[in-house]
């Protein structure tokens, strides 16, 4: 019998990690999926030193390929926290006490992202994005703002 080659080892490899990886991320519900898609806030309660969630704050998003980005000052107590090793935020939709999620918070560097943001953005916010869009179109391009992508957790 043959030895499998090299590259089909790899391939198979490369293919196992895709999997692994991408059923790491909690899936979540078809109505907190409703919601993201007609939402036009999430607040995001980020984790404290203390391990309590901060009050959470209302943001623009974007909901693509089953996480949550938002585009921020990395002065922000958001960026703060993730670049100090506090990932986990609580993600509410809709208002403050509405539904909710856990997440995991990174600061990414996804530039294709940046066009899905900008087309979703002028759509949900409309006159408010004509006032801001240099800022983040500008922002993300210098580093003025970053990317966060939240990914869903298993609660």
């Amino acid at each position: 019998m043959r030895r499998p080659s090299t590259r089909i080892v790899l391939a198979s490899a490369l293919l196992l990690s895709a999997v692994v990886a991408a059923t790491a991320a909690a899936d979540l519900s078809p109505a907190i999926k409703a919601d993201l898609a007609n939402s036009k806030y999430i607040y995001v309660a980020t984790t404290r030193k203390s391990g309590a969630l901060g009050k959470p704050a209302e943001i623009w998003f974007l909901y693509h390929n089953g996480a949550v980005y938002v585009a921020s000052p990395p002065t922000t107590w958001r960026v703060r926290r993730i670049k100090a090793g506090r990932t986990q935020a609580k993600i509410a939709v809709g208002k403050p006490d509405g539904p909710a999620f856990m997440a995991t918070g990174a600061v990414v560097n996804e530039p294709d992202v940046y066009p899905v943001l900008f087309a979703t953005y002028a759509k949900k916010y409309g006159g408010d994005w004509t006032k801001y869009e240099d800022k983040f179109r500008t922002g993300l391009k210098d580093r003025s703002r970053v990317l966060i992508k939240y990914t869903p957790k298993d609660s």
